[in-house]
């Protein structure tokens, strides 16, 4: 049985072509890729590629100016993190949280809109599988290509479960009876009919979005097309802490915000979403509004602002 795509490049010696990841006695990375009578240069001196190519992951170099540099192959986050971009890259913390709240299977039927640089579609491959599908929509042919190259570039070659289109989604998608859908776009509203259509029965629907303006409107869409459950929305930050003898404590910077993830699961055809009731603030919903949790969008109000809303 043969080794999953990518597989023999995460373990065993060094070899021509590994891409690898230096850390300085101060903490800082540099990654490169090995070559034969290439040398790795540093203001802090240099060391030739030779000396890592058959050496086992987790050696020590020395630069020329007795600098020593630990050398591991760099993980999946830390390579989405340095690779070359066209569009902001998916951080591994949301790209964790996808893969986890959109049970993300081996062998499932993917489709994702907005590949940007490739951040998400390596992590989504990785999970899937060779023998999952994982069919990537991108609008801009130049980001396509980067993620093309980044995405080559991690797993050695090209993914046999991975097809690139260059295009809209809602224009271009034939994919059926797919598991889950990724949508990393401006206005994931406008695919909901298009999403719909595609997803099997119970299959996940999940958005990653940047502002509460675009949260707010892609959840208020999910509740209007009635195809879907109650979708969940929520935000992810990763602070780091400081451990030095007694001194232990949260460090000064963290990873904040970088977007929105919501989720909603698709109902079998023909269902109607059950009612969901809910206690809104006062002015939650302003004269003006005409969605759902209005009179005019189907839900009842009374007196005290509590709405019967479909969800």
């Amino acid at each position: 049985m043969s080794e999953p795509t990518g597989a023999a490049r995460r373990r065993g010696p060094f070899k021509v072509g590994d891409q690898v990841q230096l850390t300085d006695p101060k903490g800082r990375h540099y990654t490169f890729t090995l070559e034969e009578g290439k040398s790795f240069h540093t203001h802090k001196g240099a060391f030739p590629h030779d000396e890592l190519i058959g050496a086992p992951e987790g050696s020590v170099v020395r630069t020329t100016g007795n600098v020593a540099y630990l050398a591991l192959r760099p993980l999946l986050p830390d390579y989405v993190l340095s690779m070359p971009r066209g569009a902001a890259v998916v951080y591994p913390k949301d790209a964790g949280q996808i893969l986890a709240m959109a049970d993300i299977f081996p062998g499932a039927r993917v489709v994702e809109a907005g590949v940007g640089s490739g951040s998400l579609s390596s992590f989504l491959l990785r999970a899937i599988g060779d023998q999952g599908m994982l069919h990537s929509y991108e609008r801009r042919a130049d980001f396509a290509d980067i993620a093309t190259q980044n995405v080559e570039r991690y797993f050695g070659g090209p993914h046999p479960a991975w097809t690139l289109t260059v295009g809209d989604l809602q224009d271009n998608l034939s994919d059926t009876d797919v598991d889950r859908v990724i949508l990393d776009m401006l206005a994931p509203w406008e695919c909901l009919e298009a999403v719909s259509k595609a997803l099997v029965p119970g299959g996940i629907l999940c958005a990653y979005v940047a502002t509460t303006t675009q949260l707010a409107r892609t959840v208020e869409a999910i509740r209007e097309h009635g195809t879907f459950n109650e979708p969940s929305a929520w935000e992810t930050m990763v602070r780091t802490w400081h451990v030095e003898g007694l001194a232990v404590r949260p460090d000064h910077r963290m990873i904040g915000h970088t977007g929105f993830l919501l989720t909603a699961r698709r109902l079998a055809d023909g269902v109607e979403p059950p009612l969901r009731r809910r206690r809104p603030a006062k002015g939650a919903y302003g004269d003006d509004y005409t969605g759902p949790g209005s009179a005019s969008g189907g839900a009842a109000k009374d007196t005290s602002g509590s709405a019967t809303e479909r969800g």
